[in-house]
């Protein structure tokens, strides 16, 4: 699996951009958040990344954040939503305004996103509201879907197979401060194996 790509914009023409990384030029499709966070062409950059494996296709996706990329893979686990649809969805509405929609049960902001009808939107809000990690308007969940060092700790965490409840409490019992995504895995998995 690919999780990042680090090079030089080659082109950008939404939705799909080029990444020149050391002479190769690797094609993405990305979402208009993460167009609108990119640099100019000939500039270095770095790009979170999914590796899409389909009958028909391979395809890579990029992404500016941690929960962008947490979201779409998320997304991909809906019935009838592929690639193109998650897209869509990162592309009509941020990643707070989605969860807000499942938390508020919000049908018309969805439905307005191109690409989903009423079912596709009743579906997202009924699977999506687990693996957002939320409970009611009151409640005392909320997303897990964060930016920086504790977002992509918390992503790694999720990939190596821990239940999201697990992650949140690991995360929360460790100081933060000043510390990189991969010093927040060790000292997570540290305190895991140790109690």
């Amino acid at each position: 699996m690919i999780g990042f790509l680090r090079g030089t914009l080659a082109s950008k023409n939404p939705p799909e951009l080029t990444l020149d990384v050391g002479g190769v030029g690797y094609e993405l499709e990305a979402p208009m958040s993460t167009f609108y966070q990119l640099p100019d062409i000939g500039e270095p950059i770095t790009i979170l990344t999914h590796f899409l494996v389909r009958d028909d296709a391979q395809l890579l996706y990029g992404f500016s954040t941690e929960s962008e990329r947490a979201l779409f893979r998320n997304l991909l686990k809906v019935s009838g939503v592929g690639g193109r649809v998650a897209l869509g969805i990162l592309s009509g509405i941020s990643v707070e305004g989605f969860r807000r929609c499942v938390l508020d049960r919000d049908l018309v902001t969805l439905t307005r996103i191109p690409g989903i009808g009423r079912k596709t939107a009743e579906r997202l809000m009924v699977e999506m509201k687990d693996r957002l990690n939320i409970t009611d308007a009151d409640g005392v969940k909320s997303s897990v879907l964060k930016d920086g060092a504790e977002g992509q700790a918390h992503g790694a965490l999720l990939a190596l197979g821990y239940k999201a409840s697990e992650v949140s409490r690991m995360l929360s019992e460790i100081d933060k401060t000043q510390m990189g995504p991969e010093e927040l895995i060790r000292e997570a998995l540290k305190r895991v194996h140790a109690g």
